[in-house]
């Protein structure tokens, strides 16, 4: 009985050991996925804020204020005894990140979806795991090798990416509804999106990927000299109000454009501040320190789904079938970075690398030759009855 019941305790912890194994190496992957639901709500709820006649500009100091409210406290309480000192060459890099992601890229995306659609520029952000491998690459945070299956994936499907988005932005073809709604039901937004809009909002895109991929760039250079997550991402929200202010202040001199009621404008502002600056900010910086910029950024394309979803639905947007073919060849090339990004972590992992074998001809004559001196040895000490048999092995 005591056997049996030692046998049982046995078999619950290898359980309980095996499943807190796996929950730790699918932590990473549940935390991207939960961030692009959280997105996806921010791409919706931002568009009816505009239209309420929201300027982007003091939206985004709101929503850094809202972000700083969630995350500072707990900053300040379960970090107190772990964050590092503050140093001159931390803080220019925390400035770097208050710039780069709140003021560049938020002001920019903004700018871009006004000019476009919530699902265009959600497809769009597809780019950014490509421009974030190129950057990675350019500042040997990631190590390309061309004799590596890993490398090679990832190279040709951030080519397969860049492909992608050049077919979703130069080809729109015909429009057509995801779910059927009446002819008055249509998405002012995407009807008033005229060529040279579209073009416009496109550059200003591609100018908030580049800055948002450099704000992951930077972030993983910080966490190496500022190991506490809560703590930086309290800062960048600090630096995205102080930062995201002075420009708002220069772009908009209507003091009545800051007020804000209970309606769409405080929801957008409050939402997007909690979950996807500050819950955001935190959670990346955690995977990113793990996983690296790579990592983080593989997972924007369910963001795109899920936002053409809710948009079809809630905002009646009609759908260019030229984005539904761009986005789906920037799948493609994003899950070819992916499994690149996986194998190489299973290389590092298992100690073994993916290069084909490659034997110069100088060391295989060696080997010919060392093989050859111990067949010689082993005829001259071998009784002549056994010479064939050890030969025959050999």
């Amino acid at each position: 009985m005591e056997r049996r019941e030692g046998d049982l305790e046995m078999a619950d912890q290898m359980f309980s050991g095996a499943f807190g194994s796996f929950l730790n190496k699918v932590k990473p992957y549940l935390a991207m996925v939960s961030l692009q639901f959280g997105y996806a709500g921010m791409y919706i709820v931002t568009m009816m804020c505009f239209k309420r006649g929201m300027s982007h500009w003091i939206l985004v100091v709101y929503r850094h204020a809202f972000a700083t409210v969630a995350v500072a406290p707990f900053a300040i309480v379960l970090e107190r005894k772990i964050r590092p000192k503050m140093t001159l060459r931390v803080f220019i890099k925390i400035l770097a990140l208050g710039f780069l992601e709140p003021v560049i890229d938020q002001n920019l995306y903004y700018v871009g979806l006004k000019s476009t659609t919530a699902t265009y520029a959600s497809a769009f952000v597809n780019l950014l795991p490509a421009v974030t491998f190129i950057l990675a690459v350019i500042f040997r945070i990631e190590k390309v090798n061309l004799k590596k299956k890993s490398s090679m994936a990832k190279v040709i499907g951030t080519a397969i990416t860049v492909v992608g988005a050049m077919v979703m932005t130069l080809y729109k073809g015909p429009m057509f509804n995801l779910v059927p709604h009446s002819r008055g039901g249509s998405h002012p937004a995407a009807a008033a999106a005229t060529p040279e809009n579209w073009v416009a909002g496109t550059i200003e895109l591609i100018s908030c990927i580049v800055g948002w991929s450099g704000f992951f760039i930077v972030q993983s250079m910080t966490l190496k000299e500022y190991p506490a997550e809560l703590s930086l991402a309290a800062w960048v929200c600090v630096m995205g109000i102080v930062e995201g202010g002075i420009v708002a202040l220069i772009m908009e001199r209507d003091w009545n454009a800051w007020k804000i009621g209970f309606d769409a404008r405080l929801l957008a502002a409050a939402y997007s501040g909690i979950v996807c600056s500050g819950i955001a900010y935190y959670v990346q910086s955690i995977v990113n320190k793990v996983k690296g910029p790579v990592f983080v950024t593989a997972f924007s394309p369910l963001s795109m789904v899920i936002t053409s979803v809710l948009a079809a639905i809630i905002l009646a947007e009609s759908v260019h079938l030229g984005s539904c073919i761009g986005a789906i060849i920037i799948v493609m090339g994003l899950y070819s970075v992916v499994w690149g990004k996986s194998k190489e972590g299973k290389g590092n992992e298992t100690g073994k690398d993916q290069e084909l074998p490659v034997v110069d001809i100088k060391e295989r004559s060696t080997i010919v030759d060392d093989i050859s001196d111990d067949v010689t040895t082993v005829k001259s000490k071998v009784p002549a009855e056994k010479k064939a048999s050890i030969l025959q092995e050999l």
